[in-house]
């Protein structure tokens, strides 16, 4: 779990409420429905315009990738392709179906099957690279939905301003409700700022890291099933793959 992601959204609700209070505000003063409605409205409408129904409603499933990580343990699959990779070299590639049913990862089992069926390095490698490259696109179009709404959220919250500014100057006669009006110009100026700056962007940068890590993993297994394929030796296959890892992750040398 991701518990920067909700830190980070709690932190910013706290921070823009305790700022309000110690100015001697009041909770209500922020709290506009009209404004809420024009920048949500006003943004999910362009967001819209803009983006086919599945491209939305990927992005709204990927919101769960901000907060939650999928089982990418690129450590352990090094460790799985070291065992296959042993395997292999004492049974052969066909003894690999046996170990099908302990891989968790579809696209590690995938790769492990096209090896037992005979594929030859060259094309395993264009397949697993294919399927990598079509599921990194649909995250990326994905994720830019969310920096779509950063872009459209601060200008929607200035129309929010402008429609409340022309209702204090249609009320200039009538002093109780310029109050509403001028409330309302520059709430819906925090909530398209706001919620582009803390909430849309940020989602959008944070889906675009966690979907670059799903690469590397991905390219860890990719390159590691094309080097058990073509017969290369386990300790090879290891020294390869480990420079994917972070430094902190590498297994130390000893030293004598």
């Amino acid at each position: 779990m991701d518990i920067l992601t909700i830190v980070g959204i709690v932190l910013a609700l706290v921070a823009i409420v305790g700022g309000q209070a110690l100015e001697g505000g009041h909770l209500g003063s922020i709290l506009q429905l009209t404004a809420f409605v024009i920048v949500a409205g006003g943004t999910a409408a362009a967001v819209f315009v803009q983006h086919p129904m599945s491209v939305v409603l990927r992005a709204v499933s990927l919101l769960s990738l901000a907060v939650f990580d999928r089982n990418q343990n690129t450590q352990g699959n090094i460790k799985q392709i070291i065992e296959l990779a042993a395997v292999s070299r004492k049974q052969g590639l066909l003894a690999l179906e046996s170990q099908l049913k302990a891989l968790n990862d579809p696209f590690f089992r995938k790769g492990v099957q096209l090896i037992v069926d005979g594929t030859e390095p060259k094309i395993l490698s264009e397949i697993l690279e294919t399927e990598m490259a079509h599921h990194e696109e649909e995250g990326i179009t994905a994720a830019k939905v969310w920096e779509a709404a950063g872009g459209y959220a601060p200008t929607i919250g200035i129309l929010g301003a402008v429609l409340g500014l022309i209702h204090v100057m249609e009320n200039l006669a009538d002093p109780s409700k310029l109050g509403a009006g001028i409330a309302v110009a520059f709430v819906a100026t925090v909530y398209g700022v706001g919620s582009a700056n803390l909430l849309f962007l940020p989602l959008a940068s944070k889906l675009k890291i966690k979907l670059k890590q799903e690469v590397t993993a991905r390219t860890v297994i990719i390159q590691g099933l094309v080097s058990l394929a073509q017969g290369e030796n386990p300790r090879l296959i290891q020294e390869k793959l480990e420079g994917y890892l972070p430094a902190h992750q590498r297994k130390k040398e000893e030293t004598p």
